[in-house]
């Protein structure tokens, strides 16, 4: 028996009605119980995330819900910005354990050390995690993560909605969740990850040679602040034109790279840049020696990077049972001056399959083996059947 996927979708604020009717054609469709459903909700069903996520278990035939909110939807190839409604990708796992962890801002606290993760967590070919970016330090709970699952792919996003805590939410069945959500895959349904930057690296790749935390000083012999310059000029009129607020910082996830591209470099946003003491503040906390190349984002780029590493992974997964596509906000129609480009692009690439995602504060997914937190990019859990 091979693994099934559904992916449904209602446009509209929440009704009973459009509950049950998603969840009857889950259960038409899948003809077998739905291992789990990962569901994906507009910030005003909240009010109704109790009633929403009981009809769609009890008359779904669904033994676990796991969602969160997003100002927008994705549902198959397209992107719904902006709107009410919902976004539900239902799953049979075939001979996979599937396990869900909830994990709360004291958890990750206690947890003190990789050991912790170890011992408390199964082992898993693969990670889905949801978060709520308010209160809940991703990055700094990866770190442990990594060292202790290292090579393991997490994909993933940070909930939106609002720029209030109460506009958003991470939930597990009817219970919301002050943190993130863990789904563990283990077994015949695999997760093949896809994360797309949308960025191209401009000027010199550079080793950090002074840094203090995330103030960069110097790259190579000059000042970080003269090497940015420098990538700046590089640009043509047209490329100069539109750089203010679309220059990046670019640190390469592995230094055993002959010739680096895009996909590299774990990209984080540059804070402020100083001409007199020639420092560069970044988002993030490089390494000493870590190499370090500016960035340029712009949409030529974006789709660029994408259509690149759909083709990379496209042999490996000629027949996806479905797909959960985390978009940031920064991307969409506004920035791509046409819909659906993330979701359309991956159907014809892939070939159709039941997809569904949302539009995040942030995303996760593995660059050079370690699962990081991104902003502007697309990432993208595709799922495949081993035996198929």
């Amino acid at each position: 028996m091979a693994s099934k996927a559904v992916s449904v979708f209602h446009h509209g604020p929440f009704s009973a009605d459009a509950a049950k009717n998603a969840a009857l054609r889950i259960r038409q469709e899948l003809s077998e119980p739905a291992t789990i459903a990962l569901a994906f909700v507009s910030p005003d069903y909240q009010a109704d995330l109790e009633e929403f996520v009981d009809i769609i278990r009890v008359d779904g035939h669904v033994s676990e819900v796991v969602g969160c909110t997003g100002t927008g939807l994705v549902f198959d190839e397209r992107e719904n910005e902006g709107i009410s409604g919902f976004s539900i990708l239902a799953l049979h796992a075939e001979n996979t354990s599937i396990t869900i962890h909830e994990l709360t801002t004291e958890v990750v606290e206690a947890s003190g050390s990789p050991e912790y993760w170890k011992q408390h967590l199964p082992q898993a070919s693969g990670w889905i995690v949801l978060a709520n970016p308010f209160g809940f330090a991703v990055d700094e709970w990866l770190v442990d993560w990594n060292r202790a699952f290292p090579g393991v792919p997490m994909v993933g996003g940070l909930a939106s909605g609002g720029r209030e805590a109460e506009s958003i939410a991470v939930f597990h069945n009817a219970k919301t969740i002050h943190g993130a959500v863990a789904v563990a895959l283990n077994g015949q349904l695999r997760l093949v990850p896809v994360i797309s930057q949308g960025c191209r690296p401009i000027g010199e790749p550079l080793p950090v040679t002074s840094a203090d935390e995330n103030v960069i000083f110097s790259l190579g012999s000059r000042p970080a602040y003269q090497a940015l310059e420098s990538a700046f000029q590089s640009l043509t009129e047209a490329e100069k034109s539109h750089a203010q607020g679309n220059l990046f910082a670019g640190l390469a996830g592995d230094e055993y790279v002959e010739e680096f591209r895009p996909g590299d470099f774990v990209i984080r946003n540059i804070i402020g840049a100083d001409p007199q003491s020639g420092a560069v503040v970044i988002a993030g906390i490089p390494r000493l020696g870590q190499t370090m190349q500016y960035q340029l984002r712009d949409r030529d780029a974006a789709d660029a990077d994408l259509q690149r590493v759909l083709n990379h992974v496209a042999p490996l997964v000629r027949k996806p049972i479905g797909s959960l596509l985390f978009c940031c906000t920064g991307r969409g129609t506004e920035f791509f001056n046409e819909p659906h480009h993330d979701a359309g692009m991956i159907s014809r690439v892939l070939g159709p399959h039941s997809s569904a995602g949302f539009f995040c504060n942030g995303e996760i997914g593995p660059v050079a083996g370690r699962n990081c937190v991104h902003g502007y990019s697309a990432a993208c859990a595709i799922l495949v059947d081993a035996k198929s």
